[in-house]
């Protein structure tokens, strides 16, 4: 094996080898060998034929393989030229670890593990081929076969070898690579498969010319490699921008639906409707709007990771669509808060109108009642014609009764006035059964202008005849004047207790219950009324049945009985123990609203400043230095797991919320924070501890990419820290200079260095914002040293997979592409059109410029 080795190099300088220990021992083909191998003259050698002129010469040859780093063990020339086997043997084994081995590294490794490795990807496609080292799997010859038909798959017909014949396979294998690939028999058939562990320099030595062989095609493989990185780096970021396209026209779509939602104020017309509008509203803020909150936070972190990535890879920045920039996202997430807010105001402004009409309402159907029952008759009673057949005593009597009436007319007026007050009010609130309202009212005035005219008409009729009557019994009249006021004062009284009431307040509730006490403390001299006026009663009795006056057990100046008064004042007394419990009952309620009014307080006063406090927290462990990245990474995620934790708080304070919603509470004077607060600012916590954990796992895939280390990125954030004196997290222009100047930066006062200033600002802070974020700085600071793949590099790439071509064809893409990365290719290449063209030729220069943002794709 060794023999035919070193004759495959010798043959090119015109001469071979028949013995290795005899022909090496004047040191002259040992020499020339080396020369072959390694390209380089070595020192002129002695052409004498005695033994101190074969010494120098093999001491040339081992002191050139001494000067490649070979250390030489116990092998001295003495050994060589006296025709030592064993010393000539191992030496020329160096010679073939150092110059046709050594030099062989897949993947870092050493020699043997980098050809051993070579051989496993080679023949890996080949189901009966498992090379796992250089002796006994090579033993039945499929394993040569397949390195020939892996790069030469003409030379060999692999589909007729046989496991089973392994002679036939290692003589076809050793004749086709002496013919064809000009490497010589190194090995012989029968002993490789009659020995039980065939010998393993021999198989390395062998294979190791295979590789050499195909070193063209190995090229070829790198090649195609670096391609196969660039265009997966590219579909990967073009995967990523659609996502984000997609994600950014769902919820802005989201949103443009959502928004007209919110925007609809068409009222309804009852509480009910209201309240289950209401509920549709608490429902979206609890269920459909949470998602999209985190699905905005995403969509934010896959812009940032999509840009890093893009710089690190030499892509230019990424530019969404038009309307959907991460900005126009924020701006319509803006609105869509905006109109949410505004929602719930006029929900909660609506209901509060509602139940002040419900109120108005019942008051006006209330009074409208009391006022119908009244006047019911009145007419007929004024326009009845009496007096005309009256006596004289009884025409006085009608007269006064007149009188009476007038009075008692005139103390309904008030009540008409505030039924007409009311239904005013309810035109002016936008009542929905306004129509029947004021229908009734105009009923209610129309009939008391009639009311008004006929009273004027009969006192009219009864003082043109009341010169003709004598004066009615004082005691009736005065029965009847006292009677009647105190019937209005027990009729209002009645209305005052039936009076429905609505309070949001504990003062206020206890401001009626002390204008009931007052009114209550008003009972005994009402009795004292009552009774004396049942005493002019009686007296009038005791007269009547006395002197046998006509009119006895009748009052001819009053309708109003001592059975109606009795009557009415015992419903007075029945009527204010009622108020009394629905007081205290609605007293209970305004105390139980308090204590949810503290309850949610409390909370609040307690979650509010927790959430600042997070984010101030955040803040500081964004821009302060504590550990590695991976240190403030887990610190940031510890946060949240926190933060996370804390949401049943959250929840529990909505639930409080809802309650005090359900029972119409509108202020709370224990607290500043609304649940709208803590929403906001909730969302907002969620969303900055998102977006910092972003910022930190950018910089970690930053720093591994451009092979930063971790003191230079400390070294990096202590010198931006320095400058950042208000810890806003970013620098002003000249805050970054000095900074840049603290790590080295030769920035002068003069023209060239602003020129400079000004290149290096439009690279990191491209918007022109004024500002210099941390991590446009250490982009900046690994761009200025990093070692990336660059247009020349893939379009050189291609020019080998090309064969020196200034074009490639679709077959030579697909043959040393992978499928999916050749597709991607052919359908993005434009047709190369220069003068050596040939049909389907592809222009791999352009587009390699493209892959780098320096034309179009």
């Amino acid at each position: 094996t060794f023999t035919a080795w070193c004759n495959s190099h010798l043959r090119k300088a015109g001469t071979q080898i028949e013995n290795i220990e005899e022909d090496f021992r004047d040191g002259l083909k040992l020499m020339l060998l080396l020369e072959v191998i390694s390209g380089e003259r070595l020192a002129k050698p002695e052409r004498g034929k005695m033994r101190v002129h074969k010494i120098s010469n093999v001491n040339k040859a081992l002191d050139f393989i001494a000067s490649k780093g070979v250390k030489l063990v116990s092998i001295g020339a003495e050994e060589i030229v006296d025709g030592n086997v064993k010393m000539t043997l191992g030496m020329i084994w160096t010679i073939i670890l150092r110059f046709a081995i050594q030099d062989i590294s897949v993947e870092e490794t050493s020699a043997k593990e980098g050809l051993l490795l070579w051989c496993q990807r080679k023949t890996a496609p080949y189901k009966n081929v498992n090379i796992q080292n250089f002796h006994i799997s090579w033993k039945d010859g499929l394993g040569f076969c397949a390195l020939i038909h892996r790069h030469r798959p003409e030379l060999i017909d692999y589909g007729k070898l046989r496991k089973d014949d392994p002679l036939t396979n290692l003589n076809t294998a050793f004749d086709v690579a002496e013919k064809y690939l000009d490497i010589p028999k190194m090995l012989d058939a029968e002993d490789i498969v009659g020995t039980a562990r065939p010998d393993e320099k021999a198989i390395m030595t062998y294979v190791s010319s295979f590789y050499h062989a195909f070193s063209g095609a190995q090229k070829a493989e790198t090649a195609a490699n670096r391609i196969c990185k660039v265009l997966a780096v590219n579909q990967e970021n073009e995967q990523l921008m659609e996502d984000y396209e997609k994600l950014a026209s769902d919820l802005l779509e989201w949103i443009r639906r959502t928004i007209p939602w919110l925007e609809n104020r068409a009222p309804e017309n009852t509480m009910q409707a209201m309240q289950q509008k209401l509920e549709d509203f608490r429902d979206y803020r609890r269920l459909h709007k949470p998602p999209k909150v985190q699905e905005k936070c995403q969509l934010e972190i896959n812009f940032n990771t999509l840009q890093t990535k893009l710089r690190l890879s030499n892509r230019p920045a990424f530019m969404p669509s038009e309307g959907k920039m991460v900005s126009d996202i924020n701006n319509a997430w803006g609105g869509l808060e905006q109109a949410e807010k505004g929602y719930e105001e006029w929900l909660l402004n609506e209901i509060r109108r509602l139940e002040r009409l419900d109120h108005l309402a019942e008051k006006f159907r209330q009074k409208a009642s009391i006022h119908e029952s009244w006047t019911d008759g009145k007419e007929a009673m004024l326009q009845q014609k009496d007096y005309e057949t009256a006596t004289l005593s009884e025409i006085k009597a009608l007269l006064k009764k007149h009188e009476a009436f007038e009075s008692d007319l005139a103390a309904h007026q008030d009540r008409v006035e505030q039924i007409a007050a009311i239904a005013q009010e309810l035109n002016e609130l936008d009542y929905y059964d306004s129509p029947s309202v004021n229908a009734r009212c105009q009923k209610i005035c129309d009939q008391w202008d009639n009311l008004g005219a006929l009273t004027q008409k009969r006192r009219e009729a009864l003082e043109r005849t009341e010169k003709l009557l004598e004066t009615i019994d004082q005691l009736y009249l005065e029965y009847a004047k006292r009677a009647a006021p105190f019937n209005n004062w027990m009729e209002g009284a009645m209305e005052d207790l039936q009076d429905t009431f609505i309070v949001h307040t504990i003062e206020e509730i206890q401001g009626l219950s002390t204008a009931h006490e007052q009114f209550k403390a008003t009972l005994p001299d009402a009795d004292k009324e009552r009774q004396a006026i049942l005493g002019i009663h009686n007296e009038v009795s005791k007269i009547v049945q006395t002197y046998h006056v006509n009119m006895a057990g009748t009052n001819p100046y009053t309708t109003i009985t001592p059975h109606e008064i009795n009557g009415k004042w015992e419903h007075v007394r029945q009527l204010v123990p009622r108020r009394d419990q629905a007081l205290m009952e609605e007293h209970a309620r305004q105390q139980q609203n308090e204590r949810l009014r503290k309850q949610f307080g409390a909370q609040a006063n307690v979650i509010g400043p927790w959430i600042q406090t997070k984010m101030e927290e955040i803040g500081r462990i964004s821009i302060e230095m504590h550990g590695t990245l991976e240190d403030q990474l887990n610190h940031l995620r510890q946060y949240e797991k926190s933060i996370v934790n804390y949401k049943p708080k959250i929840d529990q304070l909505e639930g409080d919320h809802q309650q005090i919603q359900e029972a119409l509470i509108f202020d709370n004077k224990h607290t500043n924070y609304t649940m709208e607060h803590i929403r906001v600012g909730w969302e907002q916590l969620l969303t900055t501890i998102a977006r910092t954990i972003n910022e930190v796992e950018n910089q970690i895939l930053t720093r591994d990419a451009k092979g930063i280390s971790q003191e230079q990125m400390n070294e990096f954030r202590a010198s931006f820290n320095h400058f950042d004196r208000d810890h806003s997290g970013t620098l002003g222009p000249e805050e970054f200079k000095a900074c840049l100047i603290s790590l080295g930066y030769d920035i002068g006062n003069d023209a060239q260095g602003e020129a400079e200033f000004a290149r290096i600002m439009s690279i990191v802070d491209p918007n022109r914002l004024g500002v210099v974020t941390f991590q446009a700085f250490i982009d900046f600071m690994s761009r200025e040293t990093a070692d990336t793949d660059t247009a020349d590099q893939v379009m050189a790439s291609f020019k080998i997979l090309a064969g020196d071509k200034n074009y490639i064809t679709v077959d030579e893409l697909r043959r040393e592409l992978p499928p999916d990365q050749a597709e991607y290719c052919i359908a993005r290449m434009a047709p190369y059109t220069g003068r050596d063209a040939v049909p389907g030729a592809l222009d791999y220069m352009s587009f390699s410029t493209a892959l780098y943002g320096e034309s179009d794709l």
